[in-house]
């Protein structure tokens, strides 16, 4: 799949099919993530990968907006060290993952993590120090059916020059 149909045809995916991604295909999943656009090349993002099933169920017990977190084969969590531009340089990280995870034939929903009512829970519970915040929690997996979503028109979201109705 190349890259422009990688950006088109991703989308999130709340439905997977019990079975296992390899490893290695997670540790890539990561590595694409740490490959993203940071501020000054500050480079904070942190990654934990989680897949054992208990630490997954805690995780969707935890993530409020996240219960699905339990039927992904994982969780990718992305942290950073807090910089000026930590909330950017996170999000980077995780639409990589996104991407990273649609290349490889997986789905992927983007959660919330920084600001939320769980974040200090789901840092104390992964055990990262004081100065590391989680930013987005990624489930992927297998997707189980197709997600479904229709998008807006470009021309209803594009303007030329200057904003026009």
């Amino acid at each position: 799949m190349n890259a422009l149909e990688v950006l088109k045809t991703r989308r999130s995916v709340r439905k997977y099919l019990d079975k296992n991604v390899e490893l290695s295909i997670l540790k890539d999943l990561a590595d694409c993530g740490r490959l993203a656009a940071t501020a000054r090349n500050i480079q904070p993002c942190r990654f934990v990968i989680v897949t054992d099933k208990k630490r997954k169920l805690k995780l969707s017990e935890l993530v409020t907006s996240g219960k699905f977190i339990n039927d992904a084969a994982a969780c990718i969590l992305v942290f950073c060290e807090e910089t000026p531009f930590m909330i950017e340089d996170g999000a980077a990280a995780t639409q990589n993952i996104l991407l990273a995870a649609k290349a490889h034939g997986l789905g992927s929903c983007w959660i919330a993590g920084y600001g939320r009512p769980y974040q200090k829970e789901v840092e104390s519970f992964i055990g990262v120090p004081e100065n590391i915040k989680l930013i987005s929690c990624v489930s992927v997996g297998y997707e189980d059916g197709k997600a479904e979503t229709s998008k807006k028109p470009l021309e209803e979201v594009m303007h030329i020059d200057c904003w026009k109705e």
